[in-house]
Formats: structure tokens, sequence, C-alpha cells
């Protein structure tokens, strides 16, 4: 009886988790178009494709997997000053919860525009925004009520619920927007400031005849990196995010070694550590070669979840793939972590 009520509670606890907050990544830094519009096509080279793989308390049999894939560009960068880039991009979005039982997809598509503030492009200001169409499915003949249990402890007994053997679906659109502050002070070091809203419209959110709204999720971001060594470049970032009374704040870095000493195409080894504050410590492991960056990360927890999840919180794995120009010509300085 008491593992019943432990999975009970549990359950509640992802549905509510589910319904109130937005899907995450620790490696933030790495899902570019889901953390700020403005981000988009504002790296170094032609055109990025980037791909996030999440599956948060392994513990806890299928409970919460989430993957993105996105694809943006700097356009017509012929035709616009050379201090400034204008960004297209597309972006998807699965979020599996409780094995399924709730499924939530996303299209999106995004532009931005960076404005540079002096003669060489070092300082640029941006502005992006994003207009994303949602769909959420609950399979709600594989959800169990209490009042079905019988005394054997298993779910005989009829859940008397309206939407019981039924499937549910809701759709909407949604609008979010974003700020980029990104500089450098010698055109090899980096550092940018910027904040998002998502669900500026707070799009109704109900299976049911109820009125659920999805509250906006705001967010504060800041990084850089800087040379520390011939063959050594540290990486540091930080988040704060805010959705319907919940919020994280996430703080850390990586050194990068230059493992060749090749400037113009460095393959780099990556390692550090991001925390996130009352919830878990998160390493993190890089490979970068040629066009390819590889990331992975496992989040330690350290909060009262412990010990339901064993203090298994995560692991996430992301492939970040930036075409070069041909003719290696390197761009401004942009956000990296």
């Amino acid at each position: 009886m008491k593992k019943i009520l432990c999975f009970c509670a549990m359950g509640l606890f992802l549905a509510t988790k589910s319904f109130g907050q937005d899907p995450h990544f620790s490696q933030f830094f790495a899902s570019p178009l889901t953390l700020n519009p403005a981000l988009t096509g504002k790296f170094d080279g032609v055109v990025r494709v980037a791909g996030n793989y999440r599956n948060q308390w392994p513990a806890i049999s299928k409970a919460f997997i989430t993957s993105t894939v996105s694809v943006d560009a700097p356009v017509l960068s012929g035709k616009l000053p050379y201090t400034d880039t204008w960004g297209v991009g597309l972006m998807a979005m699965t979020d599996r919860t409780a094995d399924g039982i709730l499924n939530s997809n996303f299209l999106a598509i995004s532009t931005s525009y960076h404005k540079g503030l002096d003669e060489d492009g070092l300082h640029q200001i941006g502005i992006g925004f994003q207009g994303a169409y949602s769909n959420k499915r609950l399979d709600a003949t594989r959800l169990h009520f209490e009042n079905q249990l019988d005394l054997d402890g298993n779910w005989s007994n009829p859940s008397g619920e309206s939407f019981a053997n039924t499937k549910l679906n809701v759709n909407y659109f949604d609008f979010n927007a974003g700020f980029l502050y990104s500089g450098s002070t010698t055109g090899y070091n980096n550092f940018y400031a910027g904040f998002s809203v998502y669900h500026i419209n707070r799009p109704k959110e109900s299976f049911t005849n109820g009125y659920y709204v999805l509250d906006p999720r705001v967010t504060f971001h800041a990084g850089g990196y800087f040379p520390i060594a011939d063959n050594a470049v540290l990486h540091v970032s930080g988040l704060h995010s805010r959705q319907s009374g919940a919020y994280e704040t996430v703080i850390g870095g990586a050194v990068a070694i230059n493992a060749t000493g090749d400037e113009e195409h460095p393959t780099n080894f990556y390692i550090g550590s991001w925390y996130r504050f009352k919830d878990a410590i998160i390493p993190y492991v890089g490979f970068e070669f040629s066009d390819f960056r590889l990331g992975a990360t496992y989040d330690v927890n350290t909060s009262s979840l412990k010990t339901a999840s064993q203090s298994r919180g995560g692991i996430e794995i992301s492939l970040i793939y930036i075409k070069q120009a041909s003719d290696g010509k390197k761009n401004i300085p942009c956000p990296k972590f």
C-alpha cells in the first residue's frame, strides 16, 4: 500500500509539473530557440542545426522525455550592413510525460534582427520574435484515480470521471519574444545578456470546459567566453527563469581545451559544471570537432527529490552542427554557451 501511495503522490506531482511549467534543459545554452527568440541566427557560421534529448528522473520509468531539433541561419548577409545580422529559424519540440500519458508537441518559426552599435560590429543589440503552434494530447484511458483502488490494491473499480476512457486534445497558438545584447572587446572574447518572454498571449490550455491559461515564462540569461591561456577558453553562463510561481536559477561554466593548437579549426574538449539552485549539480563534458559540438550532462539531485529520484535527476545530450563559411571568414564573436 505504501508503494501504491508513493506512486499516486508522484503521479500527482508529475501532473502538476506538466501543466504548470514548460519543459526545460540543463544545457539551456545548447537549445537557443527555446531560450530566447533573439538568439535566432546569432552564431558564427552560415547555418546551425541543434538537437537536444533529455530523460528526466530515469529512476522513474519514462517520467519526462523531451526532444528538440532546430535549424536557423543569418540571411541576406550581402545586402545588410556588415555590422547587422538578420536571422530566421525553425524549431520542433516533443515532450512525453508519464510514459506517454501526456504528449506535447510544438512547432515554431523565429526571426531576429541585430543592429551594430559600433563601426566594427563588435557590439550589437537585437530583438527576436517567435510564433508557435502547440498540440497536447492526454490519454485518459491510462489514468487511474484513488476511488478505483480495490482492497487488493488493483485498479478494478470505475473512476466515475466524465472523461474516462477517452483521448483528449488541445491546440493553441503561442507568441514569444526576446531581447539580446552581445559584445566583444578584442574580437576574441564575447559577453552577452538577454531576456525573453514566452506565452505572451497567455493561451488557453485545458482539456475540459475549465479555464486554464498558460502563464508567461520570463527568463533572464547572460554569459560569455574569455581566453585564459594559449590553448584554453573559459565559458560561463547562467539564467533565472520564472513561470506560474515556480522559478529556477542556474549558473556555471566550462573550460575548453584546444587539443590540436589549431586556432582556425580547433578540436576542443570541454569539462565543467552548472548548478541549479536548491535542486541539482550538473556536470558537463563536451567534444568539438570540425563543425560539430557534442555535449552531455547528468543532473545529480541535491534537493528533497533525491530520495524518490535516487539522486538521478536526468541525463541530457546535445549535438550542434554549425556550417562554417566556405572562405573561412570569421564573423563577429557570438554567444556560444
